[in-house]
């Protein structure tokens, strides 16, 4: 009779990255958990937009901070692009879901962080030790927002409505900061020379992050139903006019989007008002 083998402690038994599938009665008894990987293809473009929030810190520490602001807004396109390819091939996970929040932190928090405070924040030290530090402060007032911004969304996910965002996302705030270095960066300002606008709109990007302000979220557009033919001039109208001037534009166009939050959130307390008093 043969005793019963322990495994080997030195063997790693843990399931693949993702998580362990049970054994449903199809496997052969006596037969260990089956292992599954990750999905490759959407952690692809995760993987690309961790690196160039990652290339975008670098950059800035450089002092090339045009490039280091670019490769925010491709971080962005990368981001999008992650979540519609796993829907589209069915690859969606709980790994893939974790993975993409831990680069969005890297991608649209500390990135944009970090590239506005060596663009603009760092030369307040030059002002005093307190202004130094202000400066740092600033720049991680923004970052602990996004963090806090992400975080609040991974628990609320199914349960806020779905046509709303609960506070600024995140990729959009990144877009107002790192738009901002762009746009002064290709007209040769430097970053000292709009230090306190640069300051306010950061610190203000990452207040709104953090708010209950609603902001519209576009996942109630049908793309998948018919529309009417002129319809498709909307995609080659907005590469036209982004192509025009690229800093201007993005910066104009998510600047415009973080103030439709609290336009909207006083539109709908003065109708409340004005139903209040019509009662």
């Amino acid at each position: 009779m043969h005793a019963p083998v322990n495994p080997d402690p030195d063997v790693d038994t843990e399931l693949g990255v993702d998580e362990q599938e049970a054994d449903n009665g199809g496997g052969t008894e006596g037969e260990g958990p089956r292992r599954r990987g990750i999905y490759l293809l959407p952690n692809l473009f995760t993987t690309a937009g961790l690196f160039a929030g990652f290339y975008a810190i670098v950059a800035a520490m450089a002092g090339h901070f045009q490039p280091a602001a670019i490769a925010v807004f491709v971080a962005m396109i990368m981001d999008g692009l992650d979540g519609r390819v796993a829907r589209l091939t069915h690859t969606e996970s709980a790994f893939g879901k974790e993975y993409d929040s831990l680069s969005d932190m890297v991608s649209f928090g500390l990135a944009p962080a970090l590239v506005m405070y060596e663009w603009a924040f760092k030369d307040m030290i030059n002002f005093g030790w307190a202004w130094g530090k202000l400066g740092w402060l600033g720049a991680f007032f923004y970052a602990i927002t996004a963090a806090l911004r992400l975080a609040r969304f991974n628990v609320r996910t199914g349960v806020v409505d779905k046509r709303y965002f609960q506070g600024l996302p995140s990729p959009a705030a990144a877009g107002i900061v790192a738009g901002a270095v762009w746009f002064g960066s290709d007209l040769d300002i430097p970053g000292s020379a709009l230090l306190i606008p640069a300051y306010i709109l950061t610190v203000a990007a990452g207040a709104l992050m953090v708010s209950s302000i609603s902001y519209y979220s576009f996942k109630d557009l049908n793309l998948h139903g018919r529309v009417p033919f002129t319809t498709i001039l909307i995609v080659p109208i907005a590469l036209i006019i982004i192509s025009l001037s690229p800093p201007k534009v993005l910066f104009i166009g998510f600047f415009a989007y973080a103030c439709s939050g609290p336009m909207l959130a006083l539109w709908r307390m003065r109708r409340r008002l004005a139903r209040k008093h019509s009662h």
